[in-house]
């Protein structure tokens, strides 16, 4: 595999983040329901208050239903880093685990169930590729000051290298934060990976005619000479399931339920974002159905996991997924299937750590930085 040197962080590139897919044994991917679920909650009488599991708002009912705390990803690294726990088992995708990794003591282990629930958005620009074309563009820019911004959805490697080039990292409720930030350090912002997100957070600022997207290896696209000029550079990445949402979705929506409200994430595309009600991080969605009033209809514009688990978390609220049927589950949150979690927890009972996630201790100490120069804003 290719190795990259430029930035003097190591990192290989290839499909899934980590190498170690072990499959799972044949007699876990045989049990039924209430078998796993005993099986589950028999090791985490065990364990006790040795381990923590985490449940991202997007996993299905048979994690969350387990887990000691629900949220965003951001989030429940905190409350990981909070505990005393020495194992935290995280439901969720790769870079969540690596997060929660970074912000842990260094005597907690994180654990991912399974090593194939690889976001795909964060796999759009990994760090090799992004040095490559960080060299294009700085030279391209000459004396121009970029700053690059990552989105938390992004591996450690990246996080760590924007705070080598002087950079930080974001949420989706405080990019435009970050935005101001960068531009006080210099001229021009280099987003990543979330073009979506990064053309919301311009309108935002009201910057949106100062936007360009880039996409370094189309070789019909902008070249670095091209996109050098613009003040906020977008890297052409995007959730695969926020991109999926349209217009015409909140349009039929409002057609057939006129007494519906419509809440999407910052994620979506920029026309369904100025069609809806409400724009927020999974935290604000939410929220704004656990505050609404009894009675309330609410369209949910994002994973449909997290719009089943509000209808159910919340009886006295309507709460519709925002393009019915045709809504999408995340396929890298739905590789953490409960029976993984089993085999996991299994596997601790019997001082077998696996699918552990440790970021090395440069790249650590680097998204350290990164995730410091946030917490300032």
């Amino acid at each position: 595999m290719p190795r990259m040197e430029t930035a003097d962080i190591e990192t290989d590139l290839s499909l899934f983040k980590y190498d170690n897919l072990e499959q799972l044994p044949a007699r876990y991917r045989e049990l039924d329901e209430t078998e796993r679920t005993e099986r589950i909650e028999s090791a985490l009488a065990e364990l006790g208050d040795d381990v923590v599991i985490l449940g991202h708002n997007y996993q299905r009912r048979e994690i969350v239903e387990h887990a000691d705390f629900v949220g965003d990803s951001y989030q429940l690294s905190k409350q990981a880093a909070a505990s005393d726990a020495e194992y935290v088992v995280f439901g969720g995708v790769t870079f969540m685990a690596e997060s929660a990794d970074i912000i842990t003591d260094d005597d907690q282990t994180v654990l991912l169930p399974s090593m194939e629930a690889s976001c795909p958005m964060a796999g759009m620009a990994e760090a090799l590729q992004v040095d490559a074309a960080w060299a294009e563009i700085t030279e391209a820019a000459g004396d121009k000051e970029i700053t690059p911004v990552t989105y938390m959805n992004s591996y450690a490697d990246l996080k760590a290298f924007c705070a080598e080039q002087g950079g930080l990292v974001c949420t989706s409720s405080n990019a435009a934060d970050a935005f101001e930030w960068a531009f006080e350090q210099g001229d021009a912002v280099l987003f990543l990976p979330d073009k979506h997100l990064g053309t919301n957070t311009a309108y935002e600022l009201g910057m949106e005619d100062s936007v360009v997207e880039w996409d370094p290896w189309d070789p019909e696209g902008k070249t670095a000479e091209e996109v050098a000029d613009a003040e906020i550079i977008l890297w052409d990445g995007y959730c695969q399931v926020h991109e999926r949402f349209r217009e015409s979705h909140v349009e039929e929506l409002r057609e057939r339920r006129p007494d519906a409200n419509v809440v999407v994430h910052p994620e979506c595309r920029r026309e369904v974002v100025e069609a809806a009600d409400v724009v927020g991080s999974t935290a604000t969605i939410t929220e704004t159905v656990e505050t609404a009033n009894p009675g309330d209809t609410w369209a949910i514009g994002t994973e449909i996991h997290l719009a089943n688990h509000l209808d159910r978390w919340n009886p006295e609220v309507e709460v519709l997924p925002l393009c019915g049927d045709a809504c999408m589950d995340c396929n890298a949150m739905r590789q953490i299937d409960p029976n993984y979690l089993s085999w996991i927890l299994d596997g601790l009972v019997e001082g077998d750590e696996r699918n552990v996630v440790e970021v090395t201790p440069r790249e650590k100490e680097l998204a350290k930085v990164a995730t410091e120069r946030m917490l300032e804003l």
